[in-house]
């Protein structure tokens, strides 16, 4: 190994022993599963609205936007979910705790 990487190794192992290097969030399954479905409409919008010749222009906009709000409440659906997971959670903790 040269000098530089040598430095380099010991500089984020020290960092790493600190605990200063800082760590990416983990996605939360509400916001994983609703961006998973964002993209799947996007794509399947994509690709085949403009094919589509049978309905009109106001109808393909207003099929797209109707899926994006489903979408949206979807996402805030399993946030509330989560969240109240976690409250229950904390509670079950504090309850132990007690005892």
């Amino acid at each position: 190994m040269c000098g530089g990487c040598y430095c380099v190794v010991l500089c984020l192992a020290e960092q790493a022993e600190n605990k200063k290097i800082i760590r990416m969030k983990k996605i939360k399954r509400s916001t994983g599963v609703a961006l998973a479905f964002l993209i799947y409409v996007s794509v399947t919008a994509a690709y085949l609205l403009p094919r589509n010749t049978e309905v009109s222009q106001t109808e393909k906009y207003l099929t797209v936007a109707g899926s994006y709000v489903i979408v949206l409440l979807l996402w805030l659906v399993l946030r509330k979910k989560e969240q109240m997971r976690e409250r229950r959670k904390k509670d079950e903790q504090s309850i132990h705790l007690k005892k």
